[in-house]
């Protein structure tokens, strides 16, 4: 075959997704992620252990990074909060009372951005029935119950996040007074056949129920439920005899449901509650924007002394269960605690130190538009070169080896336990996964088969309805360890 005829296929085997014979490490990439079919804009950039780019792919272009996103936001956290391995005393919720001029004092529940607080029956630590049992040791009568958040500023969601998000777990509210993931358990189980099944959901919402129990086919419930209602809209079809259903959802005030959960705990414990169950939230002002206050946030008067105060486990370990099951609302939650340490623990104030960060990485301005910590934020955009620049400057910090540590493994734990299972980079790849609509995310680090150390960056956007960019952007990482 002559020189001329194998320049004229080259476009031709590009063109049907398959690299040539000899073709260039760059080539053969460029097919495998051509695999994931039309429409998907790529991004991707590997550089070696002397910063050398091995393959590059739109690397200056931007891209939604999704959950990708919460490794600037727990990287910040490392640079940022002191204490990490010691016992999170700053951000233990605390309870107290306050004397009303006459009868039962008031209960209130206060949040310092912890986000392990649970109401669980079994929780051994950080428990809310702690406080519970320290308002029931002082008093038998409380009149109100109060949920106060105001620790940070009331910014439930951040701004860019789908409204249709705001039901469910991945959506719930953000506050300094987080219980149970600000999250509410509805257990749905079959009826008989042509009734609606039977639902457990706790008081504190309203079930509207338009499911059916059918005789076959496939359980698919659904529930919706719109926002600032407490009226939950369950809808779909359950198949009668099968196993009950446990779906999750959001909670639009965590104050005010922590409030209502300490009630029914002061109760239990034979404490009466005359009074009503309220929220405190502090609102969003100007001087909760660094750009509009100056250097430093106004001081605000210490609080009343606690009655008593929870300690949870360290923050280390809140980090590494964020990174792994990528948990949206505790990266919003240290977002706002980042921003707490020099502003008024607000997204403004998070996202600054979040700049400043990645300012002291060496990346440019346009490498990178942050709105919210979790990646839910569809405002988001990375350039793939400024990723790879932030992931070999973090390598390099004294926090840089813990900080990898809390990202999944290939093939092994969290967001990529099912991925690079059986291929050579099961275990060998530590990487931040991100999935949003028609987005797919993917930056760490590799080991390649010579034993060094790859960082690299892989963006899919555009994906359409079918499309399978991640299993293209995996294969192709996979091909570039083998290659190097």
């Amino acid at each position: 075959m002559t020189s001329a005829i194998r320049k004229a296929m080259l476009p031709l085997a590009m063109l049907l997704g398959a690299a040539p014979p000899q073709a260039s490490l760059q080539q053969r990439v460029e097919a495998t992620l051509r695999e994931a079919g039309a429409g998907t804009r790529f991004g991707l950039v590997v550089a070696d252990e002397d910063g050398r780019e091995l393959v590059a792919i739109n690397r200056d272009q931007r891209f939604i990074p999704a959950s990708n996103t919460k490794m600037f936001t727990t990287a910040t956290a490392f640079s940022t909060l002191p204490g990490l391995d010691a016992p999170d005393e700053s951000g233990g919720a605390s309870v107290r009372l306050e004397r009303r001029p006459e009868g039962a004092p008031d209960v209130v529940v206060t949040g310092f951005g912890d986000a392990r607080l649970s109401s669980a029956a079994e929780c051994v630590t950080d428990c809310l029935a702690t406080l519970a049992d320290a308002v029931a040791a002082r008093t038998r009568s409380v009149h109100d119950v109060a949920g106060d958040d105001s620790w940070f500023p009331d910014e439930r969601w951040s701004s860019g996040m789908s409204w249709n998000n705001m039901p469910t777990r991945s959506g719930t509210g953000i506050s300094a007074l987080t219980l149970d993931d600000n999250e509410i358990a509805m257990r749905v189980s079959p009826g008989a056949v042509g009734t609606p099944p039977s639902v457990e959901l706790p008081a504190f919402y309203t079930l509207d129920n338009r499911a059916l129990t059918v005789a076959g086919g496939r359980t698919d419930l659904g529930f919706d439920r719109m926002p600032g209602s407490t009226v939950v809209r369950l809808t779909g079809t359950i198949v009668a005899g099968s196993a009950p259903e446990r779906l999750r959802l959001g909670v639009d005030d965590p104050a005010l449901y922590a409030a209502w959960r300490l009630r029914a705990m002061l109760i239990e414990r034979g404490v009466g509650v005359t009074g009503t169950v309220s929220a405190r939230h502090r609102p969003l002002g100007p001087d909760d924007d660094p750009r509009q206050r100056g250097a430093a946030p106004p001081p605000r008067p210490p609080l009343p002394e606690p009655l008593a105060r929870l300690t949870p486990p360290p923050l280390a370990e809140d980090l590494a269960f964020t990174a792994k099951v990528s948990q949206n609302l505790h990266a919003e939650l240290l977002l706002r605690r980042v921003g707490r340490v020099h502003g008024s623990g607000s997204t403004a104030d998070g996202l600054a130190a979040v700049r400043a960060m990645l300012a002291s990485a060496g990346l440019p301005r346009t490498a990178y538009d942050f709105s919210d910590g979790s990646g839910m934020s569809t405002y988001n955009r990375v350039q793939p070169r400024g990723v790879v620049t932030f992931l070999r400057w973090a390598a390099g910090r004294p926090w840089g080896a813990a900080w990898r540590a809390t990202l999944p493994v290939g093939g092994v734990d969290g967001t990529l336990a099912r991925r690079f299972v059986g291929t050579p980079l099961q275990g060998k790849l530590f990487a931040k996964t991100g999935s949003l609509n028609a987005t797919a995310a993917l930056a760490g680090y590799m080991m390649a088969a010579s034993g060094r150390t790859l960082t690299f960056a892989a963006y899919a956007n555009d994906i359409p309805d079918g499309g399978n960019a991640t299993k293209a952007m995996d294969a192709a990482l996979v091909a570039i360890a083998a290659a190097n």
